[in-house]
């Protein structure tokens, strides 16, 4: 069972977290918060032991282990009306990152564009969607799920997974991390909206595979050549052998 209290003890932010709403289960939390007409306040958090329609990108399956993990969303509405969703994937990145390195002294690198990884290996994964009205952008909800007490992952993965269990061999405080993750969160906020910039520059120095050699899988379609860079955007600059073609979305791997 997770812990409220303990959870707020350690929470340090004035809006992010500050409503909060507890699930047993549900159909995902991302499409909870972009749906429900009852929590529409800004920084609202909707975490759930066990998601029955948790996904990640490309509506892949994400399960995970009841009272193990932690599998949340977070809702944005204010000051998105020119929001920059993929630099968000990067800032919310780079803020579990932070938390990680403050509590348990992991190195801790970002895979473009939404994976965490510990010692090369994925610990979290962060997925943004977002619903419109015309051209406005009414709601952004930050979906991210964290490995945190499963002892172990059975099957077969694009990359391995761990936990901080795994890393730590020792179980932690999920309501911990998630108040220190919310704190980062809500810091990295101020950059996405007034220091765009900066969140480029700090995501570069974490990132796994820049100035490598990398395949690029999207769709039917695949790419080779090297990262180059992130542009202001936050989308991945590839060098092949005839441009320097942008890359909006797809799953990033070395091409060796």
């Amino acid at each position: 069972m997770f812990n409220i209290e303990e959870f707020d003890i350690k929470l340090d932010t004035e809006v992010i977290g500050r409503n909060f709403v507890y699930f047993d289960e549900v159909n995902s939390t991302n499409s909870f918060l972009l749906d429900s007409r009852e929590y529409k306040a800004l920084g609202t958090v909707v975490l759930a032991e066990y998601q029955l329609k948790g996904r990640g990108r490309k509506q892949r399956n994400w399960q995970a282990t009841k009272e193990q993990a932690l599998t949340f969303s977070i809702l944005l509405t204010d000051k998105i009306e020119l929001a920059n969703v993929q630099l968000l994937s990067l800032g919310s990145s780079l803020a579990l990152a932070q938390a990680l390195e403050n509590l348990y002294q992991f190195k801790v690198n970002v895979k473009w564009p939404n994976d965490v990884l510990v010692e090369g290996k994925k610990i979290a994964g962060i997925l943004i969607e977002s619903t419109s009205k015309g051209s406005n952008i009414e709601r952004i909800v930050v979906g991210v799920g964290i490995n945190v007490n499963q002892p172990n992952f059975a099957g077969k993965y694009n990359i391995q997974p761990t936990s901080t269990r795994i890393e730590l061999k020792k179980t932690v405080s999920r309501e911990r991390l998630l108040s220190e993750f919310l704190n980062h969160f809500e810091e990295m906020l101020d950059d996405w909206i007034n220091h765009p910039q900066k969140i480029i520059d700090d995501w570069k120095t974490r990132s796994r595979y820049l100035g490598e050699k990398i395949k690029i899988h999207e769709g039917n379609d695949e790419f080779f050549g090297v990262f180059e860079d992130v542009n202001e955007n936050g989308y991945l600059m590839l060098r092949t052998r005839d441009e320097v073609k942008t890359i909006y979305s797809g799953d990033v791997s070395i091409n060796i």
